[in-house]
This record gives C-alpha cells, sequence and structure tokens, in this order.
C-alpha cells in the first residue's frame, strides 16, 4: 500500500494481495483519523460480505472467491471506546455483471484498489443498540 495525504483527504493504492480492512485500520492509526468517509473501487478475488438479520441479531456471511470488480466500496472510519471502529460496505461484480454485497468482513485485493479517505474534524463515538445489537453512531 502506497497513499499520500492532500490536507483533509488520502489517497490510497492497496496493492495485490493486500486485504482491505487491514490497510485501513493501518493508514486510519498511523495518520489518527478518527471520524472519516471512506470510499473505493478496484478489483477482488477473495472476498466476505455479510447482511445482518435483526431476529437472530447475527451475520449471514457469504464468501466469493474468483475474479471480481469491486464496484462500490463506502463506509465510516469512527471510534467505538475511544478504538478505531470501521464500518464499512462492498459491493463486487462477477464476469457475467452479477453483483453481491454486503457488510464487509474481509477482502483481498486482486488487482488493485484505489481508496479516498476524507477526514472530517472530531470524533463520534459507537455503542450497541439494545434492540438490534449492532453498534450505532452514538452523538
Amino acid at each position: 500500500m502506497e497513499y499520500r495525504r492532500f490536507n483533509d483527504t488520502l489517497l490510497l493504492r492497496i496493492d495485490r494481495g493486500e486485504e482491505i480492512i487491514e490497510k485501513v485500520r493501518e493508514v486510519a492509526e498511523k495518520e489518527h483519523i478518527r471520524l472519516a468517509s471512506v470510499e473505493a473501487l478496484g478489483g477482488t478475488d477473495d472476498f466476505t460480505v455479510g447482511v445482518y438479520d435483526v431476529a437472530t441479531k447475527q451475520y449471514d456471511t457469504r464468501r466469493f472467491a474468483g475474479p471480481f470488480e469491486i464496484v462500490s466500496l463506502v463506509g465510516t472510519i469512527t471510534e467505538k471506546d475511544g478504538a478505531f471502529y470501521q464500518h464499512l460496505h462492498m459491493s463486487a461484480g462477477n464476469k457475467n455483471c452479477e453483483v453481491f454485497g454486503g457488510h464487509l468482513n474481509r477482502a483481498v485485493v486482486s488487482l488493485t484498489c484505489e481508496m479516498v479517505i476524507r477526514v472530517l474534524s472530531g470524533a463520534v463515538d459507537r455503542s450497541p443498540d439494545p434492540e438490534t445489537g449492532v453498534n450505532i453512531l452514538k452523538f
């Protein structure tokens, strides 16, 4: 991974074989990012996404392997109990232009991943929502 900072915006190139979530954490911790928005595109050949079931309070996850284009990766960087926390969603399309997506658990870059992180001033924490069980924004 290489990146460059332009004022409140970081432009990252995540390289082949690198795991996206690990690299977001790495750069956020190095740059002391407490609050930001994230967007990216690129290629992956191994990713896991999930959909949250409110009734069971669990994610139904699926792993995908093979050539996929990341058509959209969006999310936020915040904090939970004062520590780094990321919430990312990703959609990726296969050679038949079928798109699969959900809450991102893991994605390994196959070609490259171009990511923009826009740093926001301040910090926002998260806390578990008693009704759904998910960590929601706490203002």
